[in-house]
C-alpha cells in the first residue's frame, strides 16, 4: 500500500485550519484522514523558523537603539548649547547691571 499524495491546495487548506482558524491538529487530522505527523510537518514548513523571527526582532531592536542614541546625542548637544547661552546671558546681565549702577552713580553725584 503506497502513501497517499495530497495536492498543495489540500495541504494549504489543512494548514490554514490549524494556523488561522485555531483548530487542534488532532481534530483536523481525524477530520481529513491525514496523520498528525504529516500535519505538523506541513505547518512547520509554512511557519517561519523561530531563529528567523528572533533575528528580525534583534535587528529591529538594534536599529531602535541606534535611533535613540542619535536622538540622545542631539538632545545633549541642545542642552549644552542652552547651558552656555544661559551662562552668557546671566553673565551679561550682571555686568550690564553693574555698568548701569556705575553710570547712575556718577550722574547723581
Amino acid at each position: 500500500m503506497s502513501t497517499p499524495r495530497f495536492t498543495p491546495e489540500f495541504k494549504d487548506e489543512a494548514v490554514r485550519q490549524i494556523v488561522e482558524r485555531g483548530y487542534p491538529v488532532s481534530e483536523v487530522s481525524e477530520r481529513l484522514g491525514v496523520s498528525a505527523h504529516s500535519l505538523y510537518k506541513w505547518v512547520k514548513a509554512v511557519r517561519p523558523d523561530k531563529s528567523q523571527e528572533q533575528a528580525a526582532e534583534l535587528i529591529a531592536a538594534k536599529s531602535e537603539i541606534l535611533k535613540l542614541r542619535s536622538q540622545l546625542r542631539r538632545v545633549e548637544e541642545e542642552r549644552d548649547i542652552l547651558k552656555k547661552a544661559a551662562r552668557y546671558l546671566c553673565w551679561g546681565a550682571s555686568s550690564r547691571s553693574t555698568d548701569l549702577l556705575t553710570i547712575i552713580g556718577t550722574n547723581m553725584a
